[in-house]
């Protein structure tokens, strides 16, 4: 996504939308995307509470390492209708969007129950990414970069073999039907006799895997021509208030700018390796797809 001096003056001013943006991850893929784009850019920091996003755009805005305009836009990722509005503003307004970071996460800490909390978790996590997958892919422009913030758990290899085929090679419809019929079982209590795990992140991240695949499968030729980027991303452990309560040993954990950089590092560089469009990228290196194994031990960990 780099290009030379000479190009920049010429070239359209850059557009940049991070969802899940107030705190942690989001907030320093903001800060990193408002440091490495250029002036006449502009970041657009989302989340759900206005007071919030106001504040945390008006202190990035503030920070010495500012390049960029940065403006906070209020948006709830689990109004598809508001998604969808949102993108085809932003294709009215400075004709496509160039960078796409779906990075939004419902927090869900150990003594709560997975199931209760199944709705949000999904909506936020999984009805979201199909969301921001539907409404932006089309108005992506070439040589742009759309990343779903994932982890290394998606890979299917985590998910009971009974239920490998409802993700692998789905389209992205297929994979939504797997997500809602999930959800069902979850409610009609049915889901472990089905081979759903309790621990939600885990169905939850392969399906956002499984519906970025989907999406580059169908785009894969065209957006390789163009220098177009569609991937899921894992960061790797990351000390935030999301992931804090889940571990008992932090001494591994990155800050938010040391996870952010890996990401953005994909962002902007010099064309797309073919090897990572479409893959969970972790680190500037793919995860195979079929990696993993079912973690039996966390869901004896966690209230059902």
């Amino acid at each position: 996504m780099k290009t030379s001096r000479t190009a920049r003056t010429a070239r359209t001013a850059r557009t940049a939308l991070v969802t899940g943006a107030n705190q942690g991850l989001g907030r320093a893929l903001v800060e990193g995307l408002a440091a490495r784009l250029d002036p006449a850019d502009l970041v657009l920091l989302t989340g759900r509470d206005q007071r919030r996003v106001t504040d945390a755009a008006a202190e990035v805005s503030r920070l010495s390492g500012t390049r960029a305009r940065v403006e906070g836009h209020v948006l709830d990722v689990t109004d598809t209708d508001a998604v969808a509005r949102l993108a085809d503003e932003l294709r009215t307004r400075h004709g496509g969007v160039d960078v796409v970071l779906s990075n939004a996460v419902a927090r869900v800490l150990p003594d709560e129950s997975q199931s209760e909390r199944a709705d949000e978790f999904i909506d936020v996590s999984n009805t979201a990414t199909h969301a921001i997958l539907r409404s932006f892919g089309p108005v992506l422009r070439p040589g742009g970069r759309l990343l779903v913030v994932a982890s290394s758990l998606g890979t299917l290899g985590h998910l009971d073999p009974r239920l490998h085929h409802l993700f692998d090679g789905a389209s992205l419809d297929q994979v939504e039907y797997a997500v809602e019929s999930w959800r069902s079982a979850i409610h009609q209590r049915t889901a472990a006799e089905a081979g759903w795990p309790v621990w939600l992140n885990v169905p939850s991240k392969v399906a956002q895997v499984a519906a970025v695949r989907a999406v580059a499968a169908e785009r894969r030729e065209q957006d390789l021509a163009a220098g177009t980027l569609i991937a899921s991303v894992c960061p790797g452990m990351v000390d935030t208030a999301t992931s804090r309560p889940w571990f008992s040993d932090f001494s591994q954990a990155q800050s938010p700018a040391d996870a952010a950089r890996a990401v953005l590092d994909l962002v902007f560089a010099n064309g797309v390796d073919p090897a990572l469009y479409g893959e969970l990228v972790r680190f500037g290196k793919p995860l195979p797809w079929h990696d993993g194994t079912p973690l039996v031990e966390q869901d004896r960990l966690v209230k059902p």
